[in-house]
């Protein structure tokens, strides 16, 4: 599941920002990444892409056939996400809207292993997961995983890239505040110009 996560960032040069591989609902806020150059990218503008990103993080089969309405809804859940991480990161209270949609997402599927029963394994407990529900289902866990960020011992590091034009969310290690080498490298080259020139980045 490593290569297929990184395929998706590769061809920008964007490696996982630090905490997304833990945490899928970080990366699903990081999905739709500023470039410099005033360029952005949608790991998730077709619904070929979204159901790409789906399988990717073990939510979907790669033929699930994802439509544009899915596509949509999964969309919508990442901005929801990114307000209820900035409300967080700089402590403010989030849009009733952020959580009334990720409580929602929460109760799209069954969290309850149900009993099951085959010819060749005998009872077993195991969500149920129709065709039919698998957005639902990956829309739930996306959910679950935010809630749980948000709330457990990791939402203390949570941060915003330090380097514009960046706009992806990490957890913190240290005194780091860059989602990428990249990112830092162009911190300090500015940081670096501003020290020579006497001008800021805002200037």
């Amino acid at each position: 599941m490593r290569d297929v996560k990184e395929s998706l960032t590769d061809d920008m040069g964007l490696p996982p920002a630090p905490g997304a591989e833990q945490h899928a609902a970080l990366d699903l806020a990081n999905s739709a990444p500023a470039l410099p150059g005033g360029r952005f990218t949608d790991l998730l503008g077709t619904p070929q892409s979204a159901n790409h990103w789906l399988t990717a993080h073990g939510l979907a089969p790669a033929d699930a056939g994802l439509r544009e309405t899915c596509a949509a809804q999964l969309r919508s859940l990442r901005e929801h996400l990114r307000s209820l991480i900035a409300a967080r990161v700089e402590g403010h209270t989030p849009p009733a809207g952020a959580l009334n949609a990720v409580n929602d997402a929460l109760t799209r599927a069954p969290a309850a292993a149900l009993l099951q029963w085959s010819p060749e394994r005998g009872p077993y407990r195991a969500t149920a997961h129709p065709a039919t529900q698998i957005l639902e289902h990956a829309l739930a866990a996306l959910a679950a995983d935010a809630a749980d960020l948000l709330t457990g011992p990791d939402a203390d590091r949570l941060t915003a890239c330090g380097s514009a034009p960046c706009n992806r969310y990490l957890l913190r290690h240290g005194r780091r505040h860059w989602c990428s080498t990249r990112c830092g490298d162009r911190a300090r080259a500015a940081r670096a110009y501003a020290r020579r020139t006497g001008r800021t980045e805002e200037d």
